[in-house]
């Protein structure tokens, strides 16, 4: 045992956690950590599916007793987010995650620590080997690569799983219980630009940086600034002001990410130049105050650089910097269900200068199918408007939710008993894997919940320790009570 975790309750889940820290599972490459889980299913002589993609569905029969009990499953997926301080030397592909204990806190030495899903994983391996939980059968699924799209419960099969009750152990606040998630869909508009020459002899880049960005479901509703739209207001200002020409727009750097980052290169007579840097920072204290204290380290520079060889056409650059001002971005409508759930958003999040085609990337989300779909066609008809040819792509469902389902009562009479108090039910903004994976079986209650896991997906993610043990005897009371 890793020393860190050394005297460690429950020990039979810190084992586990233990050996998946020692095992390289980055996204798409989770076949050692796979075998791991079969070894474990092997060793407990229980039968054992896997699909293609290399999802796993692990069958355990009822405890004597339970056997009238509804059938249930247990749910985690076994990658993690790999990601590295600059000054770490780590090897993901080879190198074991090294925990260290900080009080009440587990976190990686300069890694993500892959609590999340570890921690989920190795509870449910803790219940595929135990004999003292009063357990009705069940059903425990292993998803692959759930960080970079949720891929693994996109390809998982109808048809397999027999169990009415559905628990994911992959939520990440205690004292919470997550009944519901936003589907999402992929808008991407391209237009094909005319190029010419450039007629300025002066060159400069004008930047935004500074921003919070964050993600682009979860943060949507924080009044982030937006690195696209706030560099479509500065260029459509110096086009009105000055004899501009634009060239290479680009910025955002992901379609899950709300932009922190976007530039493009401006070309004017040289002789102009204090008149550009007047209208940037003229605009950089309009935005600033605009955003206020939403986002405060907002910074719009602009840098003398080498011309480049071409320049758009006017109007296509019109045309382009128009759409950066126009398309939809942000909350489109919170949830009447849960309070403070953003039901409905769409983030535009990416803009790519490829060769002669301008590329802008926005997705959608929401709970509700309909819903989703009702963004899509907005943001897809400001593109087509101006002249931008529409792909949608990357669609998958959401989980709308029931807080008065058989199992959300369930679980809050057991909370209640548990721990004294119902749980607070929540809903994320984002997709998770009961979405996916739920569509293929309707009529299948669904939840998720789990320890308390701050920052993942950074080098700063930890787990509370004290949380896991509430965690896993929360979980046992559940199995014992469905």
């Amino acid at each position: 045992m890793t020393p860190a975790l050394e005297g460690l309750e429950p020990q039979k889940v810190w084992m586990h956690f233990d050996a998946l820290a020692k095992i390289p599972r980055a996204s798409t490459k989770e076949a050692a950590v796979g075998e791991y889980v079969l070894a474990q299913a092997g060793r407990l002589g229980l039968q054992v599916i896997q699909d293609r993609a290399g999802n796993m569905v692990v069958r355990k029969s009822a405890h004597p007793g339970r056997e009238a009990t509804p059938m249930t499953v247990l749910q985690g997926h076994l990658d993690m987010v790999c990601e590295k301080n600059k000054s770490t030397a780590h090897n993901f592909d080879t190198d074991p995650i090294k925990i260290v204990r900080d009080g009440d806190w587990l976190r990686a030495e300069g890694t993500t620590l892959g609590a999340d899903n570890g921690v989920g994983v190795s509870a449910a391996l803790a219940v595929m080997e135990s004999t003292d939980i009063a357990h009705g059968a069940l059903e425990f699924v292993f998803t692959v690569d759930e960080e970079s799209g949720l891929t693994g419960a996109a390809q998982f099969p109808g048809g397999v799983l027999n169990s009415s009750y559905f628990l994911n152990l992959d939520n990440e606040e205690t004292g919470t219980i997550c009944i519901g998630c936003a589907g999402g869909v992929k808008t991407t508009g391209r237009r094909r630009v005319g190029l010419r020459p450039p007629g300025a002899n002066g060159s400069w880049r004008i930047k935004v940086s500074g921003l919070k960005g964050g993600h682009s479901g979860v943060d949507i509703h924080q009044g982030r600034g937006n690195a696209l739209r706030v560099l479509g207001g500065v260029l459509q200002s110096v086009l009105e002001h000055l004899p501009a020409e634009i060239s290479e727009v680009n910025g955002g750097s992901a379609q899950n990410a709300i932009p922190r980052e976007a530039s493009a290169v401006v070309l004017l007579d040289s002789a102009k130049e204090e008149e550009l840097r007047s209208l940037v920072a003229k605009a950089e204290l309009e935005y600033k105050t605009d955003l206020g204290a939403f986002d405060t380290g907002l910074q719009i520079t602009a840098e003398k650089v080498t011309g480049p060889q071409k320049v758009l056409d006017a109007g296509d650059a019109r045309r382009v910097i128009d759409v950066l001002v126009c398309v939809p971005h942000g909350v489109l409508a919170m949830s009447p269900d849960v309070p403070g759930l953003t039901q409905n958003s769409t983030n535009l999040a990416t803009i790519a200068t490829k060769a002669d085609v301008i590329e802008i990337v926005t997705s959608q989300r929401s709970a509700i199918e309909t819903s989703k779909w009702a963004a899509a066609r907005m943001v897809a008809t400001t593109f087509r408007l101006a002249g931008f040819e529409v792909e949608h792509s990357g669609s998958y469902p959401g989980w709308q939710p029931l807080p008065k389902s058989d199992l959300v009562l369930k679980l809050q009479a057991t909370h209640q008993e548990v721990f004294g108090q119902p749980a607070k039910l929540i809903a994320m903004h984002a997709g998770l894997e009961c979405g996916v994976i739920g569509e293929k079986y309707p009529g299948m209650h669904m939840a998720s919940f789990g320890p308390t896991i701050v920052d993942p997906h950074s080098p700063n993610e930890r787990v509370e320790i004290s949380t896991v043990a509430s965690f896993w005897n929360y979980l046992k009371a559940v199995l014992e009570r469905l």
